[in-house]
């Protein structure tokens, strides 16, 4: 096996020298969809990657990874950081339904799906909730009928995010409606691109609108396409859902581990509004709250990191639920902090009138109230924490 240091060095030398400048920095992640043009230094930035296998570094290499050992993972990040690079791929593709087809899927699922998942061919939406089925997701109608070598889908999924740009789309359907609701219930992969999926964005108290509802009218799945066998997608979605929650708190080593982290600029912004006197900032109150947001964000930053180091494998515990929750909060915490030091000049929603960068927080503060609901909810994630975490009783 290769020594650490050498492979910090070779590591180093590589990203140095292949890393356009256009991708450090702040700027766009590719998610691969097909609806979205990358710039060159992106595209670029994605190829070379991608071919080196570190767009998903733990995966095998026949699947399009690199099969980095949790240590040698560990220095990529390092050094991701060091130069400033901008993860080259993130997104449902590698970092939800990819290691979920790794741990479940056929040999011939994964030759199929993973080396494009890798590559960035094609962004994934996610079909879990419905407008009757949403914490009570074993609730869910959407119908999966076989019709010789294919499925035929119908039903609705809601909170879908990103699905306008998205080209497939996994979903949890009902395969057998006379088992018990958590037996009838299959993982399906299914084409966005096909007449019978439609997709309408759901406008946002932010204004934006990246959640969607989609809609199925006979859309069509190749029967090889069921991720996990027949009614056994109960237990594969449940799976899903902690590959997502450890990629919501920044701990997901089985996809696409983001490389940098930018320093917190809270402090720069609370002094702007507030103004400094003699070194500190004038208010009391906000001061206090701004040294405990920084050191909640550094604690958070270390037990990310500890999460990572100690993992025994490439697929999340219960423990993602626990960090994931604490990184939701600690997000939506600064958001609240940033919008008092604002004051009123954080409330102006006229764009005409209001600062862009003042607008763009006031957006900010409200969207990411959505942290403690997607990915599961906070009731949900502390319920998991009590009973597989805790070890409390029902």
């Amino acid at each position: 096996m290769q020594n650490i240091d050498e492979f910090r060095l070779e590591t180093r030398s590589w990203l140095a020298e292949n890393c356009p400048e256009g991708a450090r920095g702040p700027g766009y992640t590719p998610i691969g969809s097909s609806h979205i043009e990358l710039d060159v230094d992106t595209r670029l930035w994605l190829e070379r990657m991608a071919e080196k296998g570190w767009t998903v570094p733990t995966w095998p290499k026949a699947y399009g990874g690199a099969e980095l050992n949790r240590e040698q993972y560990q220095v990529l990040i390092e050094e991701l950081k060091a130069i400033g690079a901008r993860t080259p791929l993130t997104g449902r593709g590698v970092n939800y339904i990819g290691p979920t087809i790794l741990e479940f899927g056929t040999e011939s699922q994964k030759q199929k799906w993973l080396p494009r998942c890798a590559r960035g061919e094609g962004a994934w939406a996610m079909g879990y909730s419905e407008p009757g089925a949403g914490s009570d997701l074993a609730s869910l109608s959407t119908r999966a009928e076989r019709n010789g070598d294919h499925y035929l889908i119908n039903g609705a999924k809601i909170w879908t995010s990103d699905a306008t740009e998205c080209d497939f789309i996994f979903a949890l359907v009902r395969t057998s409606p006379d088992k018990p609701k958590h037996e009838g219930i299959s993982l399906v992969l299914i084409d966005m691109s096909q007449p019978g999926v439609k997709v309408s964005p759901i406008a946002l108290i932010s204004g934006a609108s990246p959640f969607c509802e989609t809609y199925f009218d006979n859309a069509v799945v190749p029967a090889e396409d069921l991720i996990g066998g027949v009614d056994n997608g109960w237990t594969v979605g449940k799976r899903l859902l902690q590959f997502e929650r450890s990629t919501h708190a920044g701990i997901n080593i089985s996809g696409s581990q983001g490389g940098r982290v930018e320093e917190s600029r809270m402090p720069g912004l609370v002094r702007h509004y507030v103004g400094p006197e003699s070194g500190k900032l004038d208010h009391t109150a906000l001061r206090d709250w701004l040294t405990r947001y920084e050191m909640n964000t550094r604690a958070q930053q270390i037990t990310q990191r500890r999460a990572i180091e100690e993992s025994q494998s490439h697929a999340p515990g219960f423990t993602s639920s626990a960090v994931k929750l604490s990184n939701a909060l600690n997000i939506q915490d600064g958001d609240e902090l940033a919008v008092a030091a604002m004051g009123t000049q954080g409330l102006r929603w006229d764009g005409a009138e209001a600062d862009p960068k003042e607008l763009a927080r006031l957006k900010q503060w409200l969207y990411q109230k959505s942290l403690t609901i997607a990915g599961g909810t906070k009731e949900v994630q502390l319920n998991i924490i009590a009973k597989r975490v805790l070890g409390l009783p029902d």
